[in-house]
Formats: structure tokens, sequence, C-alpha cells
């Protein structure tokens, strides 16, 4: 367990219950709980309704691109392309999760063309890459959200920075939210490199003309309505706000959380739970997250519908109180200052290796 001298800020402390039993094996209790509840069903009605929805705005925005022709109020568009690509962005995920529909085909579909073609993201790179981060939340060597990257998440990794990542490791922190208005160009970036890569990717040249005709139609539709100076700026609004606001979607959801060293042996129940963070909030919380605000619920359930992760917080907390698993809830705002904080104190670091507190800090029970 961990001890209140040890827990990460923002923790939420659940009292041990003695003599409890093995949560390796209780899982399936939780899981029957769950099921009872009747939280596993598919809301797929739910969810024709959210695209419905998400679709007429999509229509509204390209009539308004269209009448504003080459206005500079084409960057509040943009703006607003940028927020309706992110909720595509949350449905292809839960698509991928199997939330959506109850046939496998018609999930696989949507996340991997549907997603691809509104997005710009290939389903083939975030499947590969979130499987492996949903095996293995924060552990060393197996999550590839933590590995090595222009952020450092460990201070080993920090330590090892030369040149200008020396420099921006000390301040990472505070540089984090800035470098997600980049992190959509990024994330076409690496869809183009698994596209024109050496490995294998299934279905690459079926998804990987979705993905060219996306870019084709979209950049020919923007450089032939806008002049030029508009159209480069109308592109770099939209990848600004869709990365940023991808980001700032999953960024609370694990960041600062316990890191599990390679290794170690943690169970199912602990592992998911004590590596993420959920976070508090009505609706509108749920709506701009995607549902991720319950990252908890999330991965230990990871085909449960969107709308039922609400209803299941209740039972899960309730259910790691009474097994003495640390349950991590906090609001929004918090989350972000614990992000900037634990990045920050990994980047010390790298100036004085024999003084971070952020090494033992941060490791899991």
């Amino acid at each position: 367990m961990v001890d209140d001298t040890t827990a990460p800020v923002g923790y939420r402390k659940t009292t041990p219950r003695d003599g409890r039993p093995d949560t390796t094996s209780t899982y399936t209790a939780l899981l029957a709980q769950v099921r009872t509840a009747g939280l596993l069903g598919r809301r797929t009605g739910w969810y024709w309704g959210l695209v419905a929805v998400l679709t007429a705005l999509l229509v509204a925005t390209g009539t308004a691109f269209a009448v504003l022709g080459g206005s500079w109020w084409q960057l509040v568009v943009a703006g607003v392309l940028g927020l309706l690509f992110t909720q595509f962005a949350f449905l292809s995920h839960e698509a991928a999760h199997r939330q959506v529909f109850a046939s496998h085909d018609w999930n696989d579909r949507a996340a991997r063309y549907v997603g691809t073609f509104l997005t710009g993201i290939s389903y083939a790179w975030w499947m590969n890459k979130h499987t492996r981060h949903h095996a293995n939340p924060n552990t060393v060597g197996k999550d590839p959200d933590i590995s090595f990257d222009a952020i450092s998440f460990r201070a080993e990794d920090a330590r090892s920075r030369t040149g200008f990542l020396h420099v921006l490791v000390r301040v990472q922190g505070w540089a984090f939210f800035p470098m997600l208005l980049v992190e959509g160009a990024n994330l076409h970036w690496q869809s183009i490199r698994t596209y024109t890569g050496r490995g294998a990717v299934k279905h690459r040249w079926a998804e990987g003309s979705v993905f060219a005709g996306r870019f084709v139609l979209y950049i020919g539709a923007v450089f032939w309505v806008l002049p030029i100076g508009i159209a480069f700026a109308f592109l770099g609004v939209q990848l600004a706000v869709f990365g940023f606001c991808m980001g700032i979607a999953f960024a609370p959801n694990h960041k600062g959380m316990p890191i599990i060293e390679a290794g170690r042996r943690v169970d199912f129940l602990s592992r998911q739970v004590l590596t993420s963070r959920d976070i508090s909030g009505g609706r509108w919380v749920e709506f701009f997250m995607g549902g991720l605000n319950h990252q908890v619920e999330h991965h230990l359930f990871p085909s449960m519908a969107r709308p039922n992760l609400r209803a299941a917080r209740d039972l899960v907390r309730r259910y790691c109180d009474e097994q003495g698993v640390p349950y991590t809830e906090t609001t929004l705002v918090h989350s972000y200052v614990i992000v900037v904080r634990y990045l920050n104190e990994v980047g010390l670091a790298a100036s004085d290796p024999f003084a971070c507190p952020v090494v033992e800090r941060f490791r899991a029970p």
C-alpha cells in the first residue's frame, strides 16, 4: 500500500481492511457487481444520438466555411473544427474499445475508417500504442505513454537528456501545455510514419488510402476557398486546437500517478486503479474529456459504454474502499496543477541526481 508520506499529490486515501482477500481474485467479484447492475450493456442509441449531433455541427461548420469565403473569421471556424475533430476522435477511441456496437466488425470499421477519415489519425498506429498502454499503464518498458520522448516522465530519463532537451527537461512542466499546440501535427506525422514504414500494418493500403484521401480533400478545400495566408493560418489554428484539446483530455489520466518498475508483479485491479486518476465534475467535464474523466472505470472495464461509466464509478469507489485500494479523484484544474508539478519535479533530476524527491514518491507500492 501507499502510506501518507509517499502518496502522490491528489491522492484520496482509503482505509485498508485487515485480512482483506487478494485483489487478484476479488476483481471477479467487482466484475460480477458491474455486470449485475447492467453496466456492461451497449448504449448504441445514445451513440447514434451523439453522432447525429456532431454530424449536424460538422455540416453547420462546413456551411459557415463556404459562406465566409476569404474572411479572417475563418479562424473561428478552424477552432470549432478542431473541437469537433477531437470529439470524433473520442468516438473513434470508444469504437476501438468495442463500446459502441455489439458487432466487432461495426466497431472496427467505425474506428478504422470513419475515425481515420474525420480525425486524420491512423487506427493501426493508435491501436498498437493504446493496447500496450491499457495492458500495462505506467509500467516501465511496457507503457509507450511514458517511454523516452520529448517529455521525460521518469527521473532516470531526465538525467540522460543532452543538448536542447537537457535545457527543456528542467522546465518541462511549464512547457508541457504549450507543446500540446503542436501535438495535432505530431499525431498526423506518426500516422504517416506508420503507413510508410516497413513494419507490418494491418489494412495498410485500405486505411492509408482513406487517410490520404482525407488530406487531399481537406487541404484542397482550404486552399481552394481561402487566400494562401489565411489558408495556412486556418490549418495552424485547427491543428493547434485539435492537439491541445486531445492533450488536455488525456494528460490528467495517468501523469503524476505511481509508476510500476520493470519486472514488478502487480495484480490487475491494483495496477489499473493505482496508476489512474478520475476527474470530478458534471456532464460538461464528461463531454469535454470524452468520458475519460472516469479513467479508473475505463481501465477496469475498457468496453463499457461512456454513459455507464458514471454509475460504475460509485460501485468501484465503494469496492476499492472495501479492499483498501487507494482510489484517486480530483478536479480538472487540480489535475493540471499535479501534472505540471510532477513534470517539473522529474526535471529536477537532470540538474541534481542526488536530490530528486520524485524518484521514490511516485513509485507504485
